[in-house]
């Protein structure tokens, strides 16, 4: 099941970026006293007790303002709000009830989306917590008081999160068929391969960037499979966006990875690789999905017999952290290897889900360390025990060793190379957990 995504949402400068540090465990999103200074929604992956989740912190919402900054931030949290599975909404005990919270809390009552009321700025109980009890005036719960900046409450207020978790939907376990995730920045050809693949207009398609405003499901038969496609929004880099909504276009891709079992990542032949794909692939990456890099609007490109091979190397270099990343290059208008793309997909899909015995796996690791001697440090040598596969999607192997710092990274794609070169695994990522075991066990 795809992780819960929970977003922070309520005024400005009510502490959103500060809870969402405190809660991502890192400082990500920008702290300043200015109202409205987190112009963008950062997302991160958390873990609270055994759940794991991603967190969204949004621009603050001020329901009637004229400015444009502030309306472009209530459209933000707008689409937080259809994006998420359980809302945080954050009031400030300092400032007491507004007018703008009471709207705001019209706003999430309509969403009938699970709402956390959380009191923030609460750092002394004692002191205000006769001001906290004027927030149940809202009509949406409990209030619970907490201190972002000083890290007080905030295990009730998670508690309370999760308890929603478990009455969330699980719909998409039954649905056996392969899910595929199209994303990419704007403009690169999204929406034209899906209504190619599908034979009708079902994504707005036009030539302004970022169009696409939505995560949109389309069913496609072929040779009598069913597959889901996912089309989501553009991922445009930061300097260039024009457009707030387009600058949460991300959490909508992050949501569609999570749902999705093969990733698709368009990029636009006529441009090449960007950093801005390695960030978008980088999204899949972590995730370990399958991934497929499909190069589009290939027939606009001016041809010899060395271009394709020059596009793989650059596209390769780009994307070093994937050298496993099937690449295929097409074209939406034309119709140009559409088809090829399941023939990728069902691969990438096997490769998914492969499992190697572990007499195998063991045998392959033996040859490995024989033809090269596992390193050492001061004196002592990492020795291998044993290696097992332990789950799929991605393929995920448990390697039991002596001393687990003394198993560098550098090895473990030593090992990685060797397990590829005798299964292949195109298109998947392979997960490598070390675990430490004492000569006498």
């Amino acid at each position: 099941m795809s992780k819960p995504i929970v977003a922070i949402v309520g005024r400005p400068n009510v502490g959103k970026s500060t809870l969402f540090n405190a809660m991502a465990g890192e400082r990500i999103s920008i702290v300043q006293d200015t109202p409205g200074v987190t112009r963008d929604r950062i997302y991160a992956d958390c873990t609270w007790l055994d759940k794991s989740y991603t967190l969204i912190d949004t621009g603050g919402i001020e329901p009637d303002s004229k400015d444009i900054l502030l309306s472009q931030m209530r459209e933000q949290a707008e689409i937080a709000i259809q994006t998420a599975d359980v809302i945080l909404f954050l009031t400030d005990v300092r400032q007491g009830l507004v007018d703008a919270d009471a709207k705001v809390a019209d706003m999430l009552r309509k969403s009938r989306k699970p709402v956390v009321l959380v009191v923030n700025k609460v750092d002394s109980f004692q002191k205000y917590m006769p001001d906290v009890y004027e927030f149940y005036n809202l009509g949406i719960g409990d209030p619970i008081p907490v201190s972002a900046a000083s890290r007080l409450g905030i295990g009730d207020m998670l508690d309370a999160m999760a308890s929603h978790f478990q009455d969330l939907p699980a719909g998409e376990e039954e649905d056996e068929r392969p899910r595929i995730a199209i994303v990419g920045k704007p403009n690169v050809g999204k929406s034209s391969i899906v209504n190619r693949l599908v034979g009708e207009n079902r994504a707005i398609v036009s030539d302004i960037a970022g169009t696409t405003r939505d995560a949109i499901d389309s069913v496609v038969k072929y040779h009598k499979k069913e597959y889901v496609l996912i089309d989501t929004a553009g991922i445009r880099r930061k300097s260039k966006i024009k457009e707030e909504i387009e600058r949460f276009s991300i959490i909508r891709a992050v949501s569609a990875v999570e749902r999705a079992d093969v990733v698709m990542l368009v990029i636009d032949a006529t441009e090449g690789v960007t950093e801005q794909d390695a960030k978008i692939a980088g999204i899949a990456h972590d995730r370990g999905k399958g991934i497929l890099i499909a190069v589009n609007k290939w027939d606009l490109v001016e041809k010899d017999d060395k271009t394709m091979n020059k596009q793989k190397e650059k596209i390769r270099q780009v994307l070093s952290f994937m050298p496993y990343a099937e690449i295929l290059f097409i074209s939406a208008e034309t119709g140009q290897r559409l088809g090829k793309l399941f023939e990728y997909f069902d691969v990438i899909l096997q490769n998914q889900n492969l499992r190697v015995a572990t007499g195998v796996l063991n045998e392959i690791m033996s040859e490995a360390v024989a033809m090269q001697q596992p390193p050492s440090d001061k004196g002592k040598r990492l020795r291998l025990y044993y290696i097992t596969q332990v789950a799929v999607k991605p393929p995920t192997f448990v390697i039991f060793v002596n001393d687990k710092e003394l198993m560098h990274f550098s090895y473990v794609r030593y090992l990685e190379n060797k397990i590829r070169d005798a299964f292949g695994f195109r298109g998947t990522a392979l997960k490598f957990l070390i675990r430490e075991r004492k000569e006498k066990d």
